[in-house]
């Protein structure tokens, strides 16, 4: 599979609606996800069924993912078909393109919640 770059995106700022108890959940677990092994980003992903699939940015000599690109894999690779939400912690302030390309390979419209490091909310993609 060749490589490919995909362009990052822009974070809108947050508006007035607070995250649901369930997307908090979500950067909750990308926050853990991104502080237990120091990774750049974490990031995690709520599939159809209401499971969620967190994971931390992998980046090896011969071997780098994205954490939502991970995240969705394992989504995938466990069954899922669809995604609801998704979830990033970075300290960046675009969200990254090949990570939204994954999520949008499962979900076209799904929001993808991007928080800072302390969890504070920077905005959501649609």
């Amino acid at each position: 599979m060749p490589d490919q770059t995909f362009a990052a995106v822009a974070v809108p700022g947050v508006g007035d609606t607070p995250l649901s108890a369930e997307d908090a959940k979500l950067v909750t677990l990308a926050r853990s996800s991104r502080a237990r092994v120091g990774a750049s980003e974490g990031a995690a992903v709520r599939d159809q069924d209401g499971r969620t699939y967190a994971a931390a940015t992998v980046a090896l000599p011969h071997l780098s993912v994205t954490a939502l690109q991970l995240a969705v894999a394992q989504a995938a690779a466990s069954g899922a078909t669809r995604l609801e939400a998704a979830a990033v912690v970075t300290e960046s302030t675009e969200l990254e393109g090949a990570g939204h390309a994954a999520v949008r390979d499962l979900a076209a419209g799904a929001p993808i919640h991007v928080a800072g490091p302390s969890g504070a909310l920077a905005g959501t993609v649609q």
